[in-house]
């Protein structure tokens, strides 16, 4: 009898630690599906890569109101239900969404159904980092770094499922409805495993009558945003978010352009742009999977300094190619290069004895804020000066990161 208790924990801790391993894959799964098929929607659409810059804007849009939603929905939802339903809200928009590129081919229709995915996207996003983040201190040991590594081996599959569906011309609005059902399935089954009903306390906003109580539950988009800026004015938090917001933006401006820049830079078809994203998400993956044991022999600053020079050199090659196989390597070293900035830096948010959870929030808005501002206004600059040229400035991004790692890095104030 002794042991019995200690056994069921360690049980319980697992099936927790693998139910949000699911819950990063399927938002991986549901992120990716889209991207592997924006030429075909483009084509589809008859849409200008301006045009489709605008549309992203949508998704950005969504997602801001989505990541200053998060804490008051996590107040009221707890995780698990939270996920729960920040989950299925996804799967729908991802089904409506290849309807109303394909079947409506309407834009109004897609630019609004992408605020729609992106707000529950960001929702369950910041969730799941808040999730993670609780339990990496349960198990005592570097475990963000592999959860990232499972949403990008989410985008694997949703790249290479898109690859597939764009050789055989799979209609987008059926590739997308499986999809959806495959997220709403597993999502409803993975979130039993969570403690319930988790976090039911805010987590970015202070304690205040306005956030807990009565009608001032409902506070304006606005007035959450300057709350989040006040927070995160602290020194150390501020230049950690920074570095964040450059690594975010580096691996988001991938994840949207990436296949079109294969397709009209380097003259890969459709399918083969996929591929070249895929490798890309391939790459994240490894490095994410082999990243919490390199943090913990290197450190996070040497750590995130050797990876993104690696990150560095591949942009460049990529930009200044002519072949396609060394395009597909440069993807490579892309994604090995983008792979550990954000987990470390909600790792490193998480190093606080008594505000973790509001720390990881703050950190999560930072970065998916570049991760998805970053790409529409990659698709209005590439526009003008061409998408390969408008990398540069994703490479500009990744410096600045590696520039002020060493001060985002100091120990946190206790």
């Amino acid at each position: 009898m002794p042991t019995t208790q200690p056994t069921m924990v360690r049980g319980n801790l697992r099936a927790w630690r693998n139910a949000v391993f699911v819950v990063f894959t399927l938002s991986g799964l549901g992120f990716a599906s889209w991207v592997s098929r924006i030429p075909a929607v483009r084509d589809g659409m008859h849409l200008s890569t301006a045009t489709i810059g605008l549309m992203l804007f949508g998704l950005a849009f969504g997602s801001i109101a989505g990541l200053a939603t998060a804490p008051n929905y996590m107040a009221r939802m707890g995780t698990r239900n939270g996920l729960r339903y920040s989950l299925l809200a996804m799967a729908v928009a991802t089904v409506l969404l290849g309807l109303a590129t394909e079947v409506w081919g309407s834009f109004p229709a897609s630019a609004g159904i992408l605020v729609l995915f992106g707000f529950f996207y960001s929702i369950t996003d910041v969730v799941m980092n808040v999730e993670g983040a609780e339990v990496e201190r349960a198990n005592g040991r570097t475990l963000l770094p592999m959860m990232h590594a499972f949403f990008s081996f989410g985008t694997i599959i949703g790249a290479g499922l898109g690859a597939v569906a764009a050789m055989n011309s799979l209609p987008v609005a059926i590739h997308f409805t499986v999809v959806g059902v495959a997220i709403a399935a597993a999502g409803s089954w993975s979130v039993r495993y969570l403690p319930g009903p988790g976090i039911k306390e805010p987590v970015v906003l202070p304690t205040t009558p306005q956030v807990v109580t009565g009608v001032g539950r409902h506070t304006h988009l606005g007035a959450r945003l300057r709350e989040i800026l006040k927070m995160a004015a602290e020194p150390q938090l501020f230049f950690l978010g920074l570095m964040v917001v450059g690594m975010a933006f580096v691996e988001g401006s991938a994840n949207d352009w990436l296949p079109i820049a294969a397709v009209d830079g380097h003259g890969f078809d459709n399918a083969g742009g996929a591929l070249v994203y895929g490798t890309f998400v391939a790459a994240m993956t490894v490095g994410r999977a082999g990243g919490g044991p390199l943090i913990d022999r290197l450190g996070r600053r040497h750590t995130l300094t050797i990876m993104g020079a690696l990150g560095f050199i591949g942009i460049l090659i990529f930009i200044l190619t002519d072949s396609q196989w060394t395009a597909f390597a440069a993807a490579g070293l892309w994604g090995l290069g983008g792979s550990l900035g954000f987990p470390i830096g909600v790792s490193a948010a998480a190093d606080h004895p008594t505000q973790s959870a509001r720390r990881v929030s703050i950190i999560s808005i930072f970065g998916y804020m570049a991760f998805l501002v970053g790409p529409p206004v990659l698709g209005v600059v590439g526009e003008h000066l061409g998408i390969l040229n408008a990398f540069y400035l994703v490479a500009l991004m990744l410096l600045l990161s590696l520039v002020v790692a060493p001060r985002a890095m100091r120990a946190p104030p206790r």
